[in-house]
């Protein structure tokens, strides 16, 4: 399954996974850790053990600080 993934303020990647795969799999494949980003789904954050059932995805990176 391709997937463009448009990681905010980075630009955006074409990921090829397989059809077990979940966005915390897809999030790997663009470099980044599950822990540090939000998936987004035509706007809404998904579980990042769902299993990937879009062609598009946004991956907002997140920040923390104190």
């Amino acid at each position: 399954m391709n997937v463009t993934v448009d990681v905010v303020g980075e630009g955006s990647r074409e990921v090829t996974v397989d059809e077990s795969a979940t966005y915390a799999d897809l999030v790997r494949e663009v470099d980044r850790s599950p822990q540090e980003v939000s998936v987004l789904v035509d706007g809404s954050p998904v579980p990042e053990d769902q299993p990937v059932g879009v062609d598009h995805v946004q991956v907002l990176r997140l920040i923390k600080g104190g």
